[in-house]
Order: structure tokens, then sequence, then C-alpha cells
């Protein structure tokens, strides 16, 4: 259930990788409906489904960190071009490094049927009713997916700039990207989602002459909103600026790698320290 909207969950579905058992995950999660309850009543529940979701979010980022992985959240609204610019990154990266794809979407698995032809192995998560991936979904669809260690993992959420500012997945941080067809003013419409976003990608630049779009006002409005996000401004459809994305991927995929490391050689430090104590 949303925090926000007070969608549901009980729908959930997985299409897994390899598509040899296509079945739903369906059980209870024992969600307690808003109804008529009073305002202390429903702020009671909504603080006990997103520390509920942190639990499961804390579990995939150890479980990310484990593997050395950098994964991103990407947010938008519906029709921004996500898709369209993770099978351009999942082409331009191959052979680099592991890449893996978890997809959200109310209905179908066409979002991870354009991954898997674009050479990675993706996931798709249906969310029925549902506005949003939430951590809990996540783990599940983790299951089915060949995890890209020392690698980067893409979770497409639901397009909706509302609900998924308020859920964590795990991830090392959201990428908001939005599209020039739009309206620029959408950091100030939609102030949680720029907020709680560490890159924004203005995407579809490529139709500029076409529309009426004030990229230096907007990339004011989302400055206000968040003094310290990232905006890079490309065209997922024509590759220009895809270079400057690819690099920043990149430089995250190096960064998580080298925490892995770190981890490992302070484990290693802590074991031999306690062998010396033994006399071995």
């Amino acid at each position: 259930m949303c925090s926000t909207c007070g969608c549901g969950e009980s729908d959930l579905l997985v299409h897994p990788h390899d598509h040899t058992h296509d079945h739903p995950h369906e059980h209870d999660h024992g969600i307690v409906s808003h109804g008529h309850a009073g305002e202390g009543r429903r702020l009671a529940v909504e603080q006990d489904i997103l520390a509920r979701n942190a639990e499961f979010a804390a579990a995939n980022r150890r479980l990310f960190a484990q593997g050395g992985m950098f994964v991103l959240n990407l947010v938008s609204s519906p029709g921004s071009g996500k898709t369209t610019l993770l099978a351009r990154t999942v082409r331009a990266l191959a052979g680099e490094f592991p890449v893996a794809v978890i997809g959200g979407d109310q209905q179908t698995a066409h979002d991870a049927e354009r991954i898997r032809a674009a050479g990675a192995p993706a996931v798709q998560i249906n969310t029925g009713k549902g506005c949003h991936l939430d951590a809990h979904g996540v783990g599940h669809a983790l299951e089915g997916l060949p995890l890209p260690e020392s690698g980067v993992l893409f979770i497409e959420n639901v397009g909706n700039l509302v609900c998924p500012a308020d859920f964590d997945l795990g991830e090392a941080g959201k990428v908001v990207v939005l599209s020039v067809t739009e309206g620029e003013d959408k950091p100030l419409k939609y102030p949680n989602m720029f907020a709680a976003s560490r890159l924004m990608l203005l995407n579809k630049t490529d139709l500029l002459p076409h529309v009426e779009f004030d990229v230096a006002r907007c990339l004011d409005y989302a400055r206000r909103v968040n003094p310290d996000i990232e905006i890079l401004q490309l065209s997922a459809r024509t590759g220009d600026g895809m270079d400057a994305w690819l690099d920043w991927v990149r430089q995250g995929q190096r960064a998580a790698l080298a925490q892995q490391v770190g981890r490992l050689e302070a484990d290693l430090a802590a074991a031999r320290a306690r062998l010396a104590r033994t006399g071995g």
C-alpha cells in the first residue's frame, strides 16, 4: 500500500528473467486499510508501511554491497523515455561490466522484453493497481535475476512522480528523468521527487526546436528544490549527450567496487588479527 494514495500490492506479479516459470507472486502483506480512521491512525499506518519498507530496503542494500553492485532507481512520469534510455545504455556498456534491469509497470512485460533484446537480463514487476515499486517486491524480483556482481543494476520504477519518492529500494540513488515535452515547471510541481533524486536527466533534447520549453528555467527550478542535484542533458533517441551519462554510471560502478574491496580488505585484516591473537 502506498503511504500517499493508498494503492494496494496484493496483485504483485513478477515476470522471471527466463520465463520458464511465469507465475504471480501473491500474498497478503498484512497492510491495514486507511478506511475512515482519524488522521492519527492514518499517520500511524503510513509510518508502519515506510518502516517495514525501510527494513526490506536495508536487506537489499546489504545484498548489493556484498556483490559490489551500483544500483540506480530511475523515476519519472510515464513516457519520459526511461526504457529507451536504458536500452541504449545497456548496449553501450556491453562487455565493460555486468548490467541487469528490474522494470516496474502496472501491466505487461514489454519493457523487460526490450531490455533483454538490447542484451541485458531483465525482470518485470507488474504492480497491478500499485503506483510504485517497493523494497519487498524488488527483493523478490532479485530471486529471478542473474545478479550483476561488480556491475550495475538499474531499477526502472513505475511512471509516477509522487509515490516512488517515499520508497527506498536499497539503491545508491534515484535518477529522475524529465523530458522536454512535459513542461519546465515539473520540479516545482513535484518537489519531493526532485529533492529525493541524486541526478536529473533532461531527456528528449532533440525535440527542443519543436516544443516550448525553457531549459534554463527548468534547471533553475530543479536547483531551487535540490541545490545538490546533478543535471545532465541528453537525447536517448539520437545519443546526443549520452557519453556524459555513461561516464556518470561508470564512476558510480567504480566507486561501488572500491567500497566492496575496502570492506573485504577490512575483513581480511580483522581475520589476520584474530589469527595472530591465537598464535597462528
